[in-house]
């Protein structure tokens, strides 16, 4: 915590990063070497203080302070001791030999420290390049250090990657499981439905209509598993195509009571809807009602124990919501996490008396999005889930 709080407060760019440093150096060459030649001639001047008499150096201070009381004996004194090259105002040979030689000596120094403060950046770059090439090579995963001492542009760029990385090793891993699973899911009904036909091929079953129905049934949840996963991979690729037209979502409700009101019926479920709100948004009114249906039959498999599903409304200016509140046995906080992810089931927090594939509450989830909306789940205070499906009122 206290590392990203220094990261939040380091506004340091760049630019700003190399600038700092650079200015830096040269005007601390520039300082060092004014300095060093300041010293060159003030050592000199105490060289030639020291030679002279006492008096002559009391005399030469009184002269320096008020030189024209006497400018003849000033001149005399600083020929005589300093030397008459020493009143030339122009820089002298050693001068200029001492200033090539700090020059000659700094230079090296300079690109040493140069290369010194450019090198963590151009190592950090290098290994971010190595990274993003173990990245292109299918190595999701690998991450790179992150300094404090690199300016801001590059600490974010690297924590950037790390999370991309991370995020693509997390994307291939749910890839790769739900492909097992999809396979799974797809091989069932197949393998049920080319295992009763084979039987009657070979005389094991008569062709009965009872068997051919058997037979239809496996067929017709494998075109059902086909059709959800195209309508998910069309949703992900923004691609779901919706008639949005002025929906009456109440009216939509009621006809999925009145269509599964017989199922509940058998599960022991009584539906209540509470209030007549007779708003309107703009939706499909197949596809949301597709949604409904996805929530009142999840409720009666997994939540008939509760025996009451609740559906009531949420309104306000901008948006409208169908909550539906079942009070059945709840699941764990770690799946309620993922239970809008496909193929996703907890078979031990509720009763499995019908299964599913674990498309249904994906499509839903896809399907809220693609109107603009969202669904949400939480757990309820004493029993059960609480689904809200949100939608734009305009």
């Amino acid at each position: 915590m206290k590392t990203k709080d220094m990261h939040r407060n380091d506004t340091t760019s760049l630019w700003r990063w190399i600038c700092k440093r650079l200015i830096s150096l040269a005007v601390g060459s520039i300082i060092i070497i004014a300095f060093l030649m300041w010293v060159r001639f003030y050592v000199e001047n105490k060289w030639h203080e020291y030679r002279m008499p006492e008096d002559v150096r009391a005399e030469l201070s009184v002269l320096i302070k008020h030189p024209e009381q006497n400018i003849t004996r000033y001149h005399e004194i600083i020929d005589t001791w300093y030397g008459i090259a020493y009143s030339d105002p122009r820089m002298g040979v050693v001068d200029w030999m001492i200033l090539g030689v700090l020059v000659l000596i700094f230079i090296p120094v300079i690109f040493w420290l140069t290369l010194r403060t450019a090198r963590p950046v151009s190592l950090h770059i290098s290994r971010l390049a190595h990274a993003a090439r173990a990245v292109s090579e299918g190595g999701f995963g690998t991450k790179v250090p992150v300094p404090d001492t690199l300016p801001l542009e590059l600490r974010s760029l690297s924590e950037n990657f790390n999370g991309m990385s991370m995020q693509l090793e997390r994307y291939e891993k749910d890839l790769k499981k739900s492909h097992v699973i999809m396979a799974h899911e797809l091989r069932s009904p197949l393998t049920a439905a080319i295992g009763r036909l084979q039987g009657v091929i070979d005389g094991v079953f008569e062709p009965s209509e009872t068997q051919l129905g058997m037979i239809m049934r496996q067929l017709n949840e494998l075109n059902r598993l086909v059709d959800d996963l195209h309508l998910l991979k069309l949703a992900d690729a923004a691609q779901l195509n919706l008639t949005l037209i002025p929906t009456d979502l109440g009216k939509i409700i009621r006809e999925k009571v009145a269509w599964i009101t017989p199922s509940a019926n058998k599960s022991s479920v009584n539906i209540t809807c509470h209030g007549a709100p007779g708003v309107t948004c703009m939706a499909d009114p197949y596809r949301i009602g597709q949604v409904f249906l996805i929530l009142m039959d999840n409720a009666l498999k997994y939540a008939a124990d509760g025996g009451i599903l609740d559906i009531s409304y949420e309104i306000t200016e901008k948006d409208v919501s169908v909550v539906f509140r079942d009070h059945g046995p709840a699941v764990s906080d770690e799946f309620l996490e993922d239970i809008f992810t496909p193929f996703v089931r907890e078979d031990l927090s509720r009763t499995r008396h019908s299964g599913g594939s674990g498309l249904g509450l994906s499509i839903a989830r896809a399907i809220c999005h693609a109107h603009g909306g969202n669904i949400a789940v939480e757990k309820n205070r004493n029993r059960g889930l609480t689904f809200r499906v949100t939608l734009l009122r305009n």
